[in-house]
């Protein structure tokens, strides 16, 4: 290991021969003069003001584990010879100046500072040797002091932190690139790393939405929307739509929506199988030359084995659990025809182009609130204001007390569009008036549009649940087609 350096004799040379001393010494080696009756020659101080202006810190890494911390040649004044540190102009009759560009980044050069120090009386005089006033003679230069004592100035402490602050810093490392085939997701945060089976990305660990947070799907004749909400951890609805076709050719379209029961098991399966096999009923029959008020009894019945099937008991789950169970309602729109059929609480309204002409509800719920108007126990304002109003009675799954699937079939005699939509939409328009000065008048026009609307007024009313709403445009059957 190395030795520190001796600090240096306070006469620097002996003054009997101007032999170079060493600390400690009391006497000269080379001649024996005794230094103990030398008088140590006075270095002139200057007196600091009072407040102190202490100046900023140097920036400092947050990762570093060093503390960020003032450096004297961060602080205006002078060195123990009485002339200007480095870090400030000197007399241009000694040195050049330092450019400004030496000043620390961030802060003024420190020739703004002068209000901290107090300047010396009586300049100090130039120095007498020829080689000190040459114009390349630098703060760095050796210069004798009038005694003849050659000083080396400190170097600036700052010169590492401008070496540092210069260095390019290290890039981060690059996601890997991705094996050639991976099928698998985009990051949607680092948009480099793929997405792990596990739903996070392999690069960054951010998690993944979920597929079924906000879902959306647009026909040329329906559109739907669903979405999480703000409170739900996951989205229990679900819907399906689609373009059919009668036995005569004609066009029909379809929109099933279906809302997860939360107190049951697998909500979010319930919804989704139900939805699925609806649709895949209502697609076959319908060609067949089924009666559309019929087709839709056969799917409501077909979703309700699909979601039956689920109640057989995964590996692992409990015994006391309730059996998967969702609610359904689903709309047909057909040559002039305006089907409709629903289990639970979901809802269909109609709302005519014409905003003259008053709103429908089209379904009536399986619930508490609806069973006590029903039987005129309760007015509707009570029912809906008690907190068992939406207890369903009627629902889709193994443990459901029976089957009563509701159809309706309705000719309206003006085009409008039909609303087919989840409590989460509803409970935030219930009356169908409300539905109605929500959704927009160009609805029937731009459909996904429509209920994007509607699903972001019940986001603004709180999104308490999920929401789902899917749209089906209705138009009167051109003149001289037959009867449906």
């Amino acid at each position: 290991m190395s030795l520190k350096p001796k600090p240096p004799h306070p006469l620097g040379n002996c003054p009997g021969c101007a032999e170079p001393l060493e600390s400690g010494d009391r006497f000269c080696g080379a001649c024996g003069f005794d230094l103990s009756a030398a008088e140590v020659p006075d270095r002139p101080t200057v007196p600091i003001a009072l407040p102190v202006e202490w100046p900023e810190p140097p920036p400092r890494d947050p990762q570093s584990l060093t503390t960020a911390t003032q450096h004297p040649g961060d602080l205006p004044g002078t060195d123990s010879g009485g002339r200007d540190l480095p870090t400030l102009p000197v007399r241009t009759d000694e040195v050049p100046a330092a450019p400004a560009a030496e000043a620390p980044a961030g802060r003024a050069p420190a020739a703004a500072e002068p209000e901290a120090v107090t300047p010396s009386p009586e300049p100090a005089a130039p120095s007498p040797d020829p080689a000190a006033a040459s114009p390349e003679a630098g703060p760095e230069a050796v210069r004798p002091s009038a005694d003849g004592d050659f000083t080396l100035p400190a170097p600036d402490p700052r010169a590492a932190l401008r070496a540092e602050a210069a260095a390019p810093s290290p890039a981060p490392s690059p996601a890997p690139a991705p094996a050639a085939g991976d099928g698998r997701k985009v990051c949607v945060a680092c948009r480099t790393g793929r997405v792990d089976d596990d739903g996070y990305c392999e690069h960054c660990g951010h998690a993944q939405p979920r597929d079924r947070d906000h879902m959306e799907e647009e026909l040329p004749t329906v559109a739907a929307v669903s979405d999480r909400g703000l409170r739900h951890h996951r989205n229990e609805d679900s819907f399906a739509v689609a373009s059919a076709a009668l036995a005569d050719g004609s066009p029909a379209a379809l929109a099933v929506v279906c809302d997860g029961v939360s107190s049951a098991t697998r909500p979010d399966e319930a919804s989704a199988a139900a939805a699925s096999a609806a649709r895949a009923t209502l697609i076959t029959a319908l060609p067949r030359g089924t009666h559309p008020q019929q087709a839709m009894q056969e799917a409501i019945v077909a979703a309700a084995e699909a979601v039956t099937a689920l109640a057989e008991r995964a590996e692992g789950e409990r015994e006391h659990q309730n059996a998967p169970a969702c609610t359904i309602v689903g709309s047909i729109v057909a040559d002039g025809l305006l089907v409709v059929g629903w289990v639970g609480d979901s809802r269909a309204y109609w709302v005519p182009d014409d905003r003259g002409t008053p709103p429908a509800r089209l379904t009536e719920d399986d619930s508490w609130a609806a069973q006590m108007v029903a039987a005129g126990l309760m007015s509707e304002a009570q029912a809906y204001a008690d907190e068992r109003a939406h207890a369903i009675t009627g629902w889709l799954g193994a443990d459901s007390y029976e089957l009563e699937p509701h159809t309706a079939a309705f000719k309206p005699d003006r085009p409008g569009v039909v609303v087919v939509c989840t409590d989460g939409l509803w409970n935030y328009a219930e009356a169908a008036d409300d539905m109605a000065r929500i959704l927009p008048p160009d609805a029937a026009e731009r459909p996904l549009h429509a209920a994007q609307v509607l699903v972001g007024h019940a986001l603004d009313g709180g999104g308490h649940d999920n929401i789902t709403v899917a749209l089906l445009p209705f138009t009167l059957p051109s003149p001289g087609a037959g009867p449906a």
